[in-house]
């Protein structure tokens, strides 16, 4: 058996999970299970739903796609009035059950249960200071460190639990919380991870991202802002708390490149029209004479589009992909080079033979994929290739919720753009600036991290100083 992500996706950062929350409504649990379909792409790797039924938590967790995860049965068999939901991507480690969220437990004062998406840049630290008070841990998620914090916390009620385990993290975060009385929806004051609210009804509902509302029918009301934290009762009641001090916001620009669906509406922007005019800026830096412009799907889709229409040159699908390969493959005991992306990809050769084509992807990380789909490209035919990047050159780890590589494995950290085309083997490469990508997006650089492009980490700690591999990525 051979692990799909090492063989064919490794040119793409991997997000890590995506969150939902429904409060005051009979079908709690159903309306979280369709959301979550919505947020597949943020995980594929495990999914989990708890439901509050009349004060009394229960759920169910699995290995697998929300489809493969979630029968007719168990959803039949989690009734109740609010829910929380989680797909989750893991990173590091194997794919086992402890992991996969919400994190859900029984306490001295209850039940509780969380679904987090981002990454803690203190959660090593916490952690060894938790296990040496005695505290016994189930998995290796940093969320699970947030629910010892909530359960240590002498606070008076359960809001004050939270606001008060929250005084202790550092890093990215929007996270769902519920215990017996309410659901608790919370971003960190940089707000790394995207996180909306919407209504269905009168009841509420919390997303990772606004698609998610679109199965639904919800209504999407605002983003949770930066540092907020909505409280939802079971009467449906909801109250916005400030509790956490804000510097400055550091969202994810990586959101707009590709993590996000392109129906979504996050950090005040539709990212379609977002990846459009990245499109856009990349044909207006790098003009090239060409026969036609094409995407390496399905991300890169709208940027190349964005592209084609600056440009004036032809937009194509040269590529076709297979959305049915799994997690993993087996391989034929005949060699067929580069098998992996030919699993994924392959190419139009009506289309591409004798053309100069300019092809658009959103990013590139290590690199071996790319290469692998150009060698496709010269074989059907392809008499030029232009390469055009909608972003950047990745250079630097992210320590807030991205699966990327050590700095060492990222090969525009150690490779000059020059270097980078010969390595590809192409008739020219540009990536799109940094300015270009921030003008794209319609809002001002103080709003963004740019990290894994600059190296200018908004928060850190000293455990991702001295290592990057200790970062507790979940």
């Amino acid at each position: 058996m051979t692990n799909v992500d090492r063989n064919i996706s490794c040119d793409k950062p991997r997000e890590h999970c995506g969150v939902v929350g429904i409060a005051g409504h009979p079908e709690a649990a159903t309306l979280a299970y369709l959301s979550l379909y919505s947020l597949q792409h943020r995980g594929q790797e495990g999914a989990g739903i708890v439901v509050n039924n009349e004060g009394i938590l229960d759920g169910y967790r699995d290995i697998g796609l929300v489809a493969d995860v979630f029968s007719e049965d168990v959803l039949n068999s989690l009734p109740g009035s609010m829910a929380i939901g989680h797909v989750r991507y893991s990173t590091h480690g194997t794919s086992v059950l402890k992991n996969v969220q919400p994190v859900w437990v029984d306490y001295a004062r209850g039940s509780v249960a969380l679904s987090h998406n981002g990454n803690l840049v203190n959660g090593s630290r916490l952690r060894a200071g938790l296990s040496a008070e005695g505290s016994i841990f189930q998995s290796t998620t940093d969320s699970e460190v947030i629910v010892h914090l909530i359960a240590k916390s002498h606070a008076p009620d359960f809001v004050g639990q939270v606001i008060d385990a929250l005084n202790h993290l550092r890093g990215a975060y929007s996270m769902v919380i519920m215990n017996s009385d309410v659901m608790v929806a919370v971003r960190d004051p940089f707000g790394f991870r995207p996180l909306a609210l919407g209504r269905i009804g009168d009841a509420h509902v919390v997303a990772s991202e606004s698609c998610a509302f679109d199965v639904i029918d919800a209504e999407f009301i605002r983003e949770i802002e930066p540092g907020e934290l909505i409280v939802i009762d079971k009467d449906g009641d909801i109250q916005s708390l400030f509790p956490l001090r804000q510097t400055r916001c550091a969202h994810c620009i990586f959101e707009y490149v590709y993590f996000a669906r392109p129906d979504s509406f996050i950090f005040g922007e539709n990212v379609a029209n977002v990846r459009h005019r990245m499109g856009q800026e990349l044909a207006r830096e790098a003009p090239v004479e060409a026969d036609l412009v094409m995407p390496v799907p399905d991300s890169a889709n709208v940027a190349a589009l964005g592209c084609a229409h600056e440009s004036g040159i032809k937009y194509d699908m040269g590529l076709i992909r297979n959305h049915y390969v799994g997690r993993t493959f087996i391989e034929p005991e005949q060699n067929i080079r580069d098998f992996g992306a030919r699993l994924k990809y392959n190419p139009v050769r009506g289309v591409l033979d004798g053309q100069r084509a300019v092809v658009v992807e959103d990013s590139i990380v290590r690199g071996t994929t790319m290469r692998k789909i150009i060698k496709m490209l010269r074989r059907a035919g392809v008499s030029e290739i232009h390469m055009r990047i909608s972003s950047p050159p990745i250079r630097y780890p992210c320590f807030y919720g991205i699966d990327m590589p050590t700095r060492e494995e990222l090969v525009a950290s150690t490779l000059s753009v020059e270097m980078l085309r010969e390595f590809f083997l192409v008739e020219s490469l540009h990536y799109l600036s940094l300015d270009g990508m921030v003008r794209a997006t319609g809002l001002p650089k103080e709003r963004f991290c740019l990290a894994c492009f600059d190296g200018n980490y908004p928060v850190m700690d000293r455990e991702c100083l001295e290592d990057e591999q200790t970062c507790l990525i979940h």
